[in-house]
């Protein structure tokens, strides 16, 4: 196996150019497993943890916005200022496996494995992040809607990889709650970040389809339906709960069956929509 150290953005392009097959290396919580769970024999590595300008982040106080390299650890995310200016994200990194787990993995990792049961992929949706993608026809903006487009499937193109991640700052309520086989370090059954404005809530689901899912008919109908500027009714809740569960395609598998993963999502995104008026 060949290992490749660049130090710039610039040198993993060119690295991406002339050996498209090459798998990037973040934190490497996600490839390991494949190495040495599923028998996966990478030949040629490049190793993204000297490229300073992936392992930093910033704030556009004139966009309101937060951008966060793709090679910054959760353990960054999970306290201090990035967890004040994104509450949910910060919930989200706390739950990803061990403090271990969370020194070294990353949203770029997060992002280059696309499963629907990531942590911060649900965030990534509710508030409407933009991915900036890096190759060597230069940058371009993808919205996470249309980067993440199938199971462990993305919309990368040859060459290109993440550098950064950008979220949008709102002055609401922001959260995210997930449901797993155990009470900590587990990969999340079922998972859902909701955040709520003046006027409008935002609700993202994840582990229960192939892709991240926007729960867009129970965020219409709450719009249509309920002031925002008061706590929601247990009528209100009711039926938010179950427009989120028919939002849901979940499936049975080893973790769950789809009863239940349909059945978490609602009792989640009700918590919640409670939560956030206490």
């Amino acid at each position: 196996m060949s290992v490749a150290l660049p130090t710039s953005v610039d040198e993993v392009v060119d690295l991406l150019v002339r050996n498209p097959s090459a798998t990037l290396l973040a934190g490497g919580t996600d490839l390991m497993v494949e190495v040495n769970l599923h028998g996966r024999r990478p030949t040629d590595v490049v190793a993204l943890n000297r490229v300073a300008e992936l392992r930093t982040w910033s704030v556009d106080s004139s966009r309101r916005t937060v951008t966060i390299g793709s090679g910054v650890p959760y353990a960054e995310m999970e306290t201090g200022e990035l967890a004040r200016l994104l509450p949910a994200l910060a919930e989200a990194a706390r739950t990803v496996g061990s403090p271990q787990i969370r020194a070294a993995g990353t949203l770029g990792g997060n992002l280059g494995t696309c499963s629907p049961a990531g942590d911060g992929l649900p965030v990534l949706a509710a508030l409407e992040a933009s991915i900036d993608v890096v190759g060597p026809n230069g940058s371009r903006q993808v919205h996470f809607a249309d980067f993440m487009v199938g199971v462990k499937r993305n919309s990368l193109r040859p060459s290109e990889f993440v550098r950064s991640v950008t979220f949008p700052l709102n002055d609401g309520w922001q959260g995210y709650a997930k449901v797993g086989t155990r009470n900590a370090m587990v990969i999340a059954t079922a998972s859902v970040c909701l955040v709520r404005t003046n006027d409008h809530v935002a609700v993202a689901l994840g582990a229960v389809g192939p892709t991240i899912i926007r729960a867009n008919g129970a965020e219409a109908w709450l719009a249509a339906n309920h002031r925002m500027s008061s706590p929601p009714s247990n009528d209100t809740l009711a039926e938010f709960g179950r427009l989120v569960r028919e939002a849901s395609r979940p499936i049975d598998d080893h973790r769950s069956t789809a009863a239940y993963r349909r059945h978490a999502v609602g009792v989640l995104a009700q918590r919640l929509l409670t939560r956030s008026y206490s």
